[in-house]
């Protein structure tokens, strides 16, 4: 217990003097935060390099413990397999500071993480087996799962990272109870790591906390998000206890909980699911309840600490009330994003609605094959006559009431086809009430405007299908390419076109 305290102390006062020289080095370099008013909330210029801060503190801490002749600092000695953690650890700080102070494509980034979490793997510390269940995985599988876990921690830590001491204050319990969780299972290995990371992430909290004079930017917020779940990775190879790897998801859960469901919200939402926006946890509690920024910060911090007793307890519990515990958890986190809005986008009406789009664009429904026949139809005509009759039949399984083709001849004329449904009015019902009019330029790729395509519809008499705009669209280009493919037939034949309109062609009946 004197080696890990007298660790953690070590580095506490280490960040407490380096933090402010890291905060001059992003001064100097121009890796400078500034407020916009819109995601950012502090008040004026902020250097983000924070993360030299803690790096350099851990680093720092491990050595010097070295020095220190215990058995416990005995067991801090690397393994040449470790110096591959090490490697990849510099790799991801290395990234992370670069996009501080240049700005990487977001790309570039996650590819670094998954070869950062590609070294871990192959240095053998992975997720292969399931404690308690005896379930041996396979290769790959294993290291899909090893990946997911690291690339986890490290954008929880990032994507925390919006409000002045938040992410850090959160890693700090996380740590914490991780130092805690160590000492009670004998890993005094971890125990010490996890106790460097407390006193270095406290150190440089004094200098985060709102009004924060520093960030730790995206090295930091990597460093740690990767250091935190290397540590996990392996203190919990060495555990029998089935849940020992949700003990740190657990301690992380405000971050975890809005890294998983980010992607999946702007992905209903249509946006980039690596493009930033205000719809974090933090962002919603600030924005929809109008908390201060003080205040949610306060409020994680509560519900962080509350979740690591809760972590603490489940370590003494046996794995099935563990698992009832986490799903509880999970009903209550289900009810908490339901409050925050988060759920207004995944409705089963859109889900529906959603599916049957699949459903329609992939061919599996009638409809969708009975439309692909008529423009089939349609493409395959090869006179005037039976092209008008196609396309009528087309617009009567459409339902629509009145068209119109006004169709350009080389020589400048027109010709001009007409149909109707047998109980519109042509003559008044172009005036009705409740009538949906389209004018559609039969314009090809190649910019030859072949003419144009007048449509009518009443709404009250057959309401518009979800997919109507979608198949007049698709009909527009058959239209285009079948009047195309006639003149070029014609102008091979040399064929002449009759410039008499066509009129009264009879409404075709459609067979189901």
């Amino acid at each position: 217990m004197t080696t890990i305290l007298t660790i953690f102390l070590f580095s506490l006062i280490v960040a407490l003097l380096l933090t402010p020289f890291a905060g001059l080095l992003g001064r100097w370099g121009e890796a400078i935060d500034k407020p916009d008013g819109i995601r950012k909330h502090h008040q004026k210029p902020t250097p983000r390099t924070g993360g030299i801060a803690l790096f350099a503190t851990f680093v720092l801490t491990i050595f010097a413990a070295g020095f220190i002749k215990t058995d416990v600092t005995q067991m801090l000695q690397l393994l040449p397999q470790k110096w591959v953690l090490v490697a990849a650890g510099m790799l991801v700080f290395g990234v992370g500071l670069w996009d501080d102070y240049q700005r990487l494509n977001h790309r570039i980034k996650f590819l670094v993480q998954i070869l950062a979490a590609s070294m871990v793997y192959a240095s053998g510390y992975g997720i292969s087996k399931i404690s308690g269940l005896d379930w041996t995985l396979w290769p790959v599988i294993s290291y899909g799962l090893t990946v997911f876990w690291i690339l986890l921690f490290i954008n929880a830590v990032n994507l925390l990272d919006g409000l002045d001491g938040l992410s850090a204050g959160v890693c700090f319990f996380c740590c914490l109870v991780m130092t805690i969780l160590s000492i009670t299972r004998k890993d005094l290995a971890a125990a010490c790591f996890f106790a460097c990371l407390c006193g270095t992430i406290l150190g440089f909290l004094r200098y985060n906390s709102n009004p924060a004079r520093i960030f730790m930017g995206d090295g930091g917020s990597y460093f740690l998000g990767f250091t935190i779940a290397v540590i996990s990775l392996v203190s919990s190879a060495k555990s029998q206890t089935g849940t020992a790897m949700l003990i740190p998801i657990l301690a992380m859960g405000v971050p975890m909980f809005d890294t998983i469901l980010s992607p999946i919200r702007r992905f209903f939402m249509g946006r980039s699911p690596f493009k930033p926006d205000r719809g974090h946890i933090h962002h919603k509690l600030v924005g929809q309840f109008s908390f201060s920024t003080q205040r949610v910060v306060l409020i994680i911090y509560a519900i962080t600490a509350g979740l690591c007793m809760l972590a603490l307890i489940l370590v003494n519990m046996k794995d099935e009330f563990a698992v009832l515990v986490f799903a509880l958890l999970g009903g209550t986190a289900f009810m908490f994003i339901q409050k925050l809005g988060y759920l207004d986008h995944i409705d089963l009406e859109r889900i529906a609605t959603w599916g049957r789009d699949i459903n329609y664009v992939s061919g599996l429904s009638k409809d969708r094959r009975s439309f692909l026949n008529l423009q089939m139809n349609v493409a395959g005509s090869n006179d005037d006559k039976e092209f008008w009759a196609n396309v009528c039949e087309v617009l009567d399984w459409l339902h629509f009431d009145h068209a119109e083709l006004s169709k350009k001849k080389p020589g400048g004329d027109s010709v001009v086809h007409l149909w109707s449904q047998e109980d519109f009015d042509d003559c008044r019902g172009m005036c009705r009430q409740y009538l949906l009019k389209l004018e559609l330029p039969l314009v090809d790729d190649k910019g030859y405007d072949h003419g144009t395509l007048w449509l009518l519809k009443d709404v009250r008499r057959k309401p518009i299908s979800q997919h109507t705009f979608f198949r007049v669209e698709q009909l527009r280009r058959t239209i285009e390419n079948a009047l195309k493919t006639m003149k070029e037939i014609q102008v091979v034949s040399g064929m002449p076109v009759s410039n008499k309109p066509i009129r009264d062609i009879p409404t075709p009946i459609l067979v189901e």
